[in-house]
């Protein structure tokens, strides 16, 4: 089996052919395929119909129609062979056997309209001339243009932009069509016969095709939209046309506004969820009689986290994600940032993984204080963006300032026995504008570590030493606390052993119980058999005396 370098085709190969071929519809290969075949398929799409119509357009380029054509026909019959070698997932599995593949398309209904597509039509052009309209059934072959337009819908980030330009791009072909359809008409009625037909072509400004195109996608365009008026119908036929166009017109305007309408909504969804949000939190202001100071933090807090995009719940849009994913995901945005903390650099990777999925992020206004010096360390935090002072009880000194990337709190929530803090902050930490940074709680940190106890050493050791560096490590509570932990696994020790001693005398106190329970039903047995013969015997001494008298 070789596997080419951009992972698009598979096939194996034996000596100098090939044997087996499939194509994996999720990869990149298919997908770039799917857009040759659509350029195809809208080449005849846009072209048949114009040539059929505009005589000139054909006549004036026979040659260079005769090789995109018999291009097309190439591309459309690579197509189907591709189509026979195009896995399927089966039970999950990509099914990859020819002998399925072949069978899978060929009955399905897509076949059907794929073998339709490429009939050599052509070959009426030997009994009624070159007529472009012979090779309609070449539009057959437009569920291809449709599945292109899905998979990229899928694919882009621009879900809406795509979206908005597949729905501009059907309202061109169909006002192209109609256009073609209003030309012909007039051709068959007669050019310039009443006011509503295309007007005569023997005035010199008429006779250019590209005239004549341009006012017939104008009269479409007017028509199917509705926004302008039209000559009047005089011919019933002239009538029944309009009226038709005029359905197809009211459908379109419907399907603008729907669709646009809903793109509309998507894109302003998350801004309208969040207005609601902000709405409700100025109420509840109002309402309570908050101060306008306070107010106008709290309303600058939310356009930062707008502007910043910062109002994103990750929680809630990854929640669709299984979690193995969800996990790639955090691992992919959140890993490089929880490696910069000391304490976690040697750390197994599942530890890192389970760490990296309980990161929160917090926003902090101008002026906020993370933590304050003497409060209990519940979190350790990592800035990923802005800048904080380490400040005085004053409010004022400065003593140092964090930017990104920058620890703190990691050893207060480790819990280190000897810590002269006592697990306390030793500084004030305020946000100079506004900051956002990652938290991790101690109760998170303790119950990822429960799976990890080997990790859970090396981080406990890994604090002392930065206790220890900085003088704040008391080594008399450390031994104590170490001998604490020695009686402990004594006292256990023992206890294990006087468990294993009572579990011992159990299993040979039950045994013994066992033995005797067992000798005594043997004696009872022998007892009752005893009794049973003696009572047969007095029973016929008793039969005998009965006969003697």
């Amino acid at each position: 089996m070789y596997r080419c370098p951009d992972n698009d085709i598979v096939f194996c190969i034996r000596g100098r052919y090939w044997t087996h071929f499939y194509v994996d519809p999720a990869e990149n290969f298919h997908y770039r395929w799917l857009f040759f075949i659509s350029m195809s398929v809208l080449y005849n799409l846009i072209f048949i119909i114009v040539r059929a119509v505009f005589k000139e357009l054909q006549t004036s380029y026979v040659t260079l129609w005769f090789v995109l054509d018999y291009l097309c026909d190439f591309v459309y019959l690579v197509d189907m062979g591709f189509q026979f070698r195009t896995g399927y997932l089966e039970h999950g599995l990509m099914v990859v056997d020819p002998a399925k593949l072949r069978k899978n398309y060929t009955k399905s209904k897509l076949f059907r309209l794929d073998v339709l597509s490429v009939l050599p039509t052509d070959l009426l052009y030997f009994v009624i001339g070159i007529q472009p309209y012979v090779r309609f059934n070449r539009l057959l072959r437009i569920h291809r243009l449709f599945e292109f337009f899905d998979r990229t819908e899928t694919r882009t980030s621009f879900t809406n932009m795509w979206r908005i330009f597949t729905l501009v791009l059907y309202i061109l072909v169909i006002i192209h069509w109609n256009a073609c359809f209003y030309f012909a008409i007039s051709d068959a009625i007669g050019f310039g016969t009443d006011n509503w037909v295309y007007q005569n072509t023997s005035i010199p400004k008429y006779k250019p095709l590209t005239r004549k195109y341009m006012y017939s996608f104008y009269w479409s365009t007017l028509t199917l939209t509705t926004i302008g008026e039209t000559p009047q119908p005089e011919q019933d036929v002239e009538y029944l046309f309009v009226v038709v166009d005029f359905l197809i017109g009211v459908l379109i305007f419907a399907t603008i506004v729907g669709n646009v309408g809903s793109m509309i909504t998507n894109m302003n969804a998350a801004r309208s969820e969040f207005q609601q949000k902000m709405d409700g939190v100025k109420q509840y202001m109002e309402f309570r009689k908050v101060s306008k100071e306070l107010e106008e933090r709290v309303i600058k807090w939310f356009d930062y986290l707008w502007t910043n995009k910062q109002s994103l719940n990750e929680e809630e849009v990854l929640s669709a994600l299984p979690d193995k994913l969800k996990a790639e995901m955090a691992i992919q945005v959140h890993l490089d940032t929880l490696k910069r903390v000391a304490i976690f650099q040697d750390c197994e990777p599942g530890l890192l993984v389970e760490l990296v999925l309980k990161l929160r992020l917090q926003v902090f206004s101008p002026g906020d204080y993370i933590c304050r010096k003497g409060d209990i360390g519940r979190e350790m935090y990592i800035v990923k963006r802005g800048k904080l002072s380490v400040v005085g009880d004053d409010g004022h000194t400065i003593f140092a300032t964090l930017s990104d990337g920058s620890v703190f709190g990691e050893v207060s929530i480790l819990n280190i026995a000897g810590n002269k803090t006592g697990n306390r902050r030793t500084a004030n930490v305020r946000s100079i504008g506004y900051s956002d940074l990652f938290c991790l709680s101690k109760d998170a940190l303790w119950d990822a570590l429960t799976e990890y106890p080997e990790a859970k050493n090396k981080l406990m050791e890994v604090g002392r030493q930065i206790l220890k560096k900085d003088n704040l490590l008391d080594e008399d509570a450390v031994r104590q606390e170490q001998e604490k932990q020695v009686s402990m696994e004594q006292k256990l020790e023992r206890m294990e052993a006087t468990l294993d001693n009572l579990s011992t005398r159990f299993a040979r106190l039950l045994s013994d119980f066992n033995s005797t329970q067992l000798r005594l039903k043997q004696r009872i047995t022998k007892v009752e058999k005893v009794l049973t013969r003696d009572g047969d015997a007095i029973s016929n001494v008793s039969v005998l005396d009965l006969d003697n008298k």
